[in-house]
């Protein structure tokens, strides 16, 4: 991996222009704006091409794109977009779905643009990488390779919800941010300082919002505070459940129409873990053509959401550093990998196809594939005598199965919920679960002091045999490392909402009082626990405001306007053996 760098440290041979708000027609008539970047002197160079929604220049997060004058300076035309109906560029904006088609308008208008040698290259983050991907299933001609970083593939199963259950919090403080851009342009002042007021830090672009107005019931109120400002929120709050709404942006159905190499860029505890790993592995079964087949290629750090695209970090990541290893510099990846496919450099791509950073150990390893097939699936079972309620109670995990336990209870307060504590969201990252693991409405398991290091790489999923009071409620389980000073990292989570535990598209009630079984998928790892450390899961059914509460009733939850408490109980016993499944990797 490459050492660590400032961007401005690494300066190419060319001295950088900028051409600012250079004008693009799509096919139905809209305008939109780019600034070309363009390498003084060179002629006849690939074109490297960031569309965004966050503002092309003058802006903390594009900072005037210095990897677009990092990627200029070393010999590529570079031209950075505004999205429609952002910023200088024209038309309404509404989340993703314009992005196919004009993402390869510009593709094709970017290679025919002066000093363009015709092969285009496409990169960017988050949401200019979910527009990467769209682009290219329309298989623009001059469209030569991508590399995304941090994309979602199904925006119900992982993005504006997850599993089905909206993810409150980021969504809410994203859509208050992209409403004042909208605001700030009509020179509305009175809307922007209502939004403000909302805000923890009212000058913090994307701030959390304020715990009165993330608790304030029904959800669906936001759609009028926010107004014009974010037109389109009545359609994501009303389609609570997957169907044609959401397969219209659906990538996993559209793997099998992109046909260019890629490298995937995603990290352990970013919003997008699930779908990265997901995106290689699909694309080399379905991409079009065995070259592109061949040519994914993955890299997993220990990063959060927004850190280090643009600027080395081995930190960003909530309460912990992961030593120097961590902090590689992406862009210059990127430019290796870009110099092979657009300019034919045999020396660019990686010398494996995946590439992980393993956490404890806190070092790179390239692997020849994901998931690793030498991972053993490794069962550890939940043990109590029936008071596994806290740190203090009495709840164990080992590899023994279960005989004739006792179940554990709890009560679900929804008036009352389990904070959020890091994990894979925006500003989430590593913090000590403690707090949250002495609460009595968690169930904590914890396993004996390691005597050998245990590495736990691959996917995570853990089959939990519960019951409720009722008829809708959820389970949230959370794997985390405790060190021997007692702090425990979390490493995983994920959730599962009783009414989708058999199907996204189909919302089926629970039967109060009636054991049902339900996995949760807590998604990817690469984790090293030392000896000495101990394994935990903890079991609970709130994460706020990352999540909306569960209001326990069988209506829209967006529309409740109260919330209901639930008797919580899980099994672990010879007939209803919960789990959690590690896949191990022999050391």
């Amino acid at each position: 991996m490459p050492k660590a760098n400032d961007i401005e440290d690494q300066p190419g041979p060319f001295a950088v222009v900028r051409e600012d708000d250079v004008a693009m027609r799509t096919r139905d008539g809209v305008t939109l704006y780019a600034d070309v970047y363009r390498p003084a002197a060179a002629q006849s160079v690939p074109v490297l091409l960031r569309r965004t929604p966050y503002g092309k220049r003058d802006n903390d997060l594009a900072a005037d794109f210095s990897e677009a004058r990092y990627f200029a300076s070393h010999g590529y035309l570079v031209v950075v977009q505004d999205t429609r109906g952002r910023f200088t560029s024209e038309g309404e904006w509404y989340p993703l779905v314009h992005e196919a088609q004009d993402g390869y308008d510009a593709i094709e208008w970017a290679a025919g643009i002066a000093g363009s040698n015709g092969r285009v290259g496409t990169f960017g983050q988050s949401y200019g990488a979910i527009s990467q991907y769209l682009a290219a299933t329309q298989r623009p001609p001059h469209l030569t390779t991508c590399i995304p970083v941090s994309a979602y593939q199904l925006a119900f199963e992982n993005y504006w919800y997850n599993s089905g259950v909206l993810e409150l919090s980021w969504l809410l403080s994203y859509f208050v941010n992209m409403a004042e851009a909208i605001f700030a342009a009509d020179g509305d002042e009175q809307a922007i300082a209502e939004l403000a007021a909302l805000k923890v830090d009212p000058d913090q672009r994307f701030s959390p919002l304020k715990d009165e107005a993330l608790r304030h019931l029904p959800i669906t109120d936001w759609i009028d505070r926010l107004g014009r400002g974010a037109s389109f929120l009545a359609d994501l709050l009303g389609n609570p459940t997957d169907g044609p709404y959401w397969h219209a942006t659906d990538l996993s159905r559209q793997l099998f129409n992109m046909a260019v190499p890629m490298l995937h860029i995603g990290s352990w505890y970013d919003i997008a873990n699930r779908d990265t790993p997901l995106f290689y592995t699909g694309l080399k079964r379905q991409a079009l053509g065995n070259r592109a087949r061949a040519g994914q290629a993955l890299i997993m750090g220990p990063w959060a959401h927004q850190l280090p695209f643009s600027q080395p970090t081995s930190g960003g990541t909530g309460d912990i550093d992961f030593g120097p290893h961590a902090a590689v510099s992406l862009v210059e990846i990127e430019r290796q990998w870009f110099d092979h496919y657009l300019r034919d450099d045999g020396d660019g791509l990686p010398r494996a196809p995946v590439s992980i950073f393993v956490m404890g150990e806190n070092v790179w390893r390239e692997e020849e594939d994901w998931p690793l097939a030498r991972a053993v699936q490794t069962e550890y079972y939940l043990h109590s005598g029936g008071s596994a309620n806290t740190l203090d109670g009495d709840g164990t995990l080992s590899t023994v199965p279960p005989d004739d336990e006792p179940s554990d209870r709890y009560r679900y307060e929804p008036d009352a919920p389990v904070p959020t504590a890091g994990g894979r969201t925006v500003g989430g990252g590593v913090a000590d679960q403690r707090p949250n693991q002495g609460r009595r409405d968690v169930l904590v398991y914890t396993g004996p002091g390691l005597t050998e290091d245990l590495e736990i790489t691959g996917p995570v999923t853990v089959n939990l045999y519960a019951a409720t009071s009722a008829i809708d409620t959820d389970f949230i389980a959370v794997l985390s490392d405790v060190r021997p000073d007692g702090y425990a990292q979390n490493l995983a989570e994920g959730i599962v909402r009783g009414r989708f535990r058999d199907s996204y598209a189909v919302s089926t009630p629970l039967e109060p009082g009636r054991v049902h079984a339900f996995e949760i998928r807590l998604w990817n790892v690469s984790h090293v626990l030392r000896t000495g450390h101990r394994l935990r899961l903890h079991i609970t059914s709130s994460d706020f405001p990352r999540w909306e509460r569960n209001p326990g009733t069988l209506g829209p939850p967006v529309s409740a306007t109260e919330a209901l408490a639930a008797d919580q109980t899980v099994f672990h016993d010879h007939e209803h053996p919960s789990h959690v499944t590690l896949p191990v990797v022999p050391r």
